[in-house]
């Protein structure tokens, strides 16, 4: 799995000219499964200890401005979007190969398992985009504080509260 975290002031999606969500500020979060990623892995440590991660990073100000506040703590929201795009490979060519990229399937599967456990982790407070879809993604960047997460090269030592 891939993550790429942005710390957002405000971020929405649209579909077919429709909005189909919105969060204030919080994180929106691009979400990507590689091939690799069986069907078992949302429910796996890594995934557990990612999204734990997500939500318990120092990337929000405190008083004084300095990252010291989660967003578990700033009591900030999580937009979840599907993002193959994530494990394109640009080595060849001109074109992108999404090879590494995990079948629609399997990743439709892992992403609705995330967000369940989001949910429990953030009731309330976790809002999607829509698998599969053409999506028109806003985004209010905060900084600009953009991080990538990624399960090859992530330690599942931190167990997630909540889920």
């Amino acid at each position: 799995m891939r993550l790429l975290l942005q710390r957002a002031r405000r971020a929405s999606v649209t579909v077919d000219g429709k909005g189909v969500a919105a969060i204030g500020p919080g994180i929106l979060a691009l979400v990507g499964f590689g091939r690799d990623d069986g069907p078992d892995f949302a429910d796996g440590p890594v995934c557990r200890a990612m999204l734990g991660k997500l939500c318990d990073l120092r990337i929000f100000p405190d008083a004084a401005g300095k990252f010291d506040v989660s967003l578990r703590e700033a009591g900030g929201e999580l937009l979840l979007v599907s993002q193959f795009t994530l494990y394109a490979a640009c080595r060849k060519g001109r074109r992108p190969s999404f090879s590494a990229a995990a079948p629609p399937d399997v990743a439709a599967a892992l992403y609705d398992r995330l967000l369940v456990l989001a949910g429990q982790v953030l009731p309330g407070r976790v809002a999607s985009g829509v698998f599969g879809a053409d999506m028109d993604v806003s985004l209010v960047n905060w900084g600009p504080v953009t991080i990538p997460l990624d399960s090859a090269t992530f330690g599942a030592s931190r167990p997630l509260d909540g889920a």
